[in-house]
């Protein structure tokens, strides 16, 4: 029986009843409902935006068809229940891609609209709303609505980064890129320091599509802000020396005991993982998938974190506040909490056209930690402090605890986009941060 938990498998809520989708031309009668609604794709949010407690969820993931494809124009229209991983399997094979993907391939068109996902290239290509070029939107008090940004505008940026209250999408169309294939020409570079990663990022945001650190965040002393940082670009199509993708591994359908995430266990895993990919030296050939998502390798690697699950907490501060990276690293080495994984990347100057999309210019940091209660969440607390005063933000799509007041000030324009919520759909999200004002 499938299970709709967010991908940290923290906060739980259960849904009254789950609506299945099947047919883009199907009228589900969104007005007919009592409960409030919201669109489940994959459940590859990691907090609660994904989640309606004692509400109904439309679970989209039937809504699978490819619709039209231009294959000189590499327009694509297809149905928001579409995964990224279908999109590469049926179109790379004519050196189409994605423009934009996050750091896995297993989420919906509709999740990626709705949360206005972001990738290593976001310094070059902006995030993914940027290259779409309009959708079918259903609502319980307007029917099918056709949003792009010549029609229905306002609706179309509410949409994007909309976090799945302003409607269903029923369908998208969405620009790919030509590539050559799937190979990635990849670099690995050892840093030190943080300071370092800053030079590398400045030194290689022009003339690298992709670029993206892994920091270790559990070393002390002069290893404190070590960390690989990871660039390349999309390879020619004769480059040599070409390894497959990783298979897929599945994990047993049980939930590992906590006890295998520990301080040594994590601490072992970052000390052989910084010394071996410090030793790749060169520019090498990667296949895509190994480059984009080398955690989906392992299926359902987030039970690995036991019963209680895991909280990811990424946020963005400006450039120019980029010290708030540094305090954030110190919280976590003076405090008693695990970071398991973590990602460093630079935002570009592109802009999102979400109301409330989460992308902006500046640096972002992204970091796993197992729920271990109120000590993980006053830690994540103090977070929240560093980032406020920096002027920064948190992603609502990572988020499962944020104060209302914090989420206020990361993105005051929540008011405003407030009216374009659809009065039948809500979250237990959207009524931890806002309540029901929200839908005033």
């Amino acid at each position: 029986m499938k299970q709709y938990l967010s991908w940290g498998r923290y906060p739980r809520s259960n849904a009254k009843r789950v609506f299945p989708l099947h047919w883009t031309s199907d009228d589900p009668g969104l007005s007919r409902f009592r409960e409030k609604l919201l669109v489940y794709g994959k459940g590859r949010s990691y907090g609660d935006c994904c989640l309606n407690g004692e509400g109904v969820l439309l679970d989209s993931t039937g809504l699978d068809r490819f619709i039209d494809f231009n294959s000189e124009t590499g327009v694509l229209r297809c149905e928001a229940g579409v995964t990224l991983r279908a999109m590469t399997q049926q179109f790379l094979p004519s050196n189409w891609f994605l423009p934009v993907t996050p750091g896995t391939q297993f989420v919906t068109v509709g999740g990626a609209i709705a949360n206005d996902v972001h990738g290593k290239n976001h310094h070059h290509a902006g995030s993914f709303g940027c290259h779409v070029h309009r959708f079918e939107l259903l609502r319980s008090d307007r029917g099918r609505v056709i949003c792009s940004r010549e029609e229905n505008p306002d609706l179309f940026m509410a949409t994007i980064g909309g976090l799945g209250l302003t409607g269903l999408i029923l369908w998208a169309e969405i620009q790919l890129k030509r590539v050559s294939g799937p190979w990635i020409m990849c670099e690995n570079t050892a840093f030190e320091r943080l300071d370092q990663f800053f030079e590398l990022s400045a030194a290689s945001d022009r003339d690298y599509e992709y670029t993206v650190a892994w920091v270790d965040c559990i070393s002390r002393g002069h290893n404190r802000g070590r960390g690989i940082f990871m660039r390349g670009n999309h390879a020619p199509a004769e480059s040599p020396g070409r390894k497959a993708p990783a298979k897929l591994h599945y994990l047993p359908g049980f939930t590992a005991p906590e006890a295998l995430i520990n301080r040594w266990s994590i601490h072992s895993f970052n000390a052989l993982y910084f010394f071996t990919q410090s030793h790749k030296l060169g520019s090498h050939p990667v296949h895509y998938e190994n480059f984009f998502y080398p955690l989906d390798q392992v299926i359902g690697w987030n039970r690995l974190y036991g019963q209680r699950g895991f909280l990811q907490y990424q946020f963005v501060v400006p450039y120019e506040n980029r010290e708030a990276v540094g305090e954030i690293l110190d919280l976590i080495l003076g405090s008693s909490e695990l970071c398991t994984l973590s990602v460093l990347k630079i935002f570009g100057s592109v802009p999102s056209p979400g109301i409330l999309s989460f992308p902006r210019p500046g640096v972002t940091f992204a970091l796993d930690f197992p729920m271990r209660g109120q000590s993980t969440l006053d830690l994540c607390n103090r977070f929240d402090e560093v980032v406020r005063k920096s002027d920064g933000a948190v992603y609502p799509a990572k988020d499962a605890r944020m104060s209302p007041e914090a989420f206020q000030q990361f993105f005051p324009q929540w008011e405003q986009f407030a009216g374009y919520i659809d009065p039948q759909f809500s979250s237990d999200f959207w009524r931890r941060v806002v309540g029901q004002r929200g839908h005033a």
